[in-house]
């Protein structure tokens, strides 16, 4: 809010194109775009850091398991956003390169839980390493509030995104 020559106050108004379009929503969408394609590039370039053959979807999954621990493939599906189909084709690749194992479940006898293997666990945790680092490389330059900051805003769109 500022005030007018008259003293009121009164709110700013947003900044709108011919098209009708909010200029801060524009910039929005133009920026996530483009950090969502380098996102998915270093997806790629780090899943096959991984494994060479690891295909970049799965890293998702590993790096979920190496956050949350042991996970049934149902509870995988529901975070990753895929069907139990898709699901069953990655996890079993990933039994392949020896990433992860199953277990029983010790809450359900019926049910197995996912888990990264200790070659698994040694593998992504130096990738997620040299990820880090770089990040720090990168914003080296910025203050330490400006990157907490940063985490916080996407943590907030995160939750809003996910509703």
């Amino acid at each position: 809010m500022h005030e007018d020559e008259n003293g009121g106050a009164h709110h700013a108004t947003a900044q709108v194109t011919p098209s009708g379009a909010d200029q801060e929503f524009l910039a929005l969408e133009r920026e996530l775009t483009v950090l969502l394609r380098r996102a998915r590039a270093n997806q790629g370039e780090m899943a096959r850091e991984v494994h060479p053959d690891l295909e970049s979807s799965a890293y998702g999954l590993l790096i979920r398991l190496d956050e949350q621990g042991g996970q049934r493939a149902t509870e995988l599906a529901g975070y990753i956003g895929v069907g139990k189909a898709t699901m069953s084709r990655q996890l079993r690749a990933l039994e392949e390169l020896g990433l992860i194992a199953r277990e029983p479940d010790p809450a359900d006898g019926r049910a197995w839980l996912v888990t990264l293997t200790e070659e698994g666990s040694r593998r992504v945790g130096t990738v997620r390493e040299a990820r880090r680092a770089r990040y720090v490389r990168q914003l080296s330059h910025w203050d330490r509030s400006e990157v907490s900051e940063l985490a916080r805003l996407l943590h907030e769109l995160n939750g809003v995104m996910a509703k």
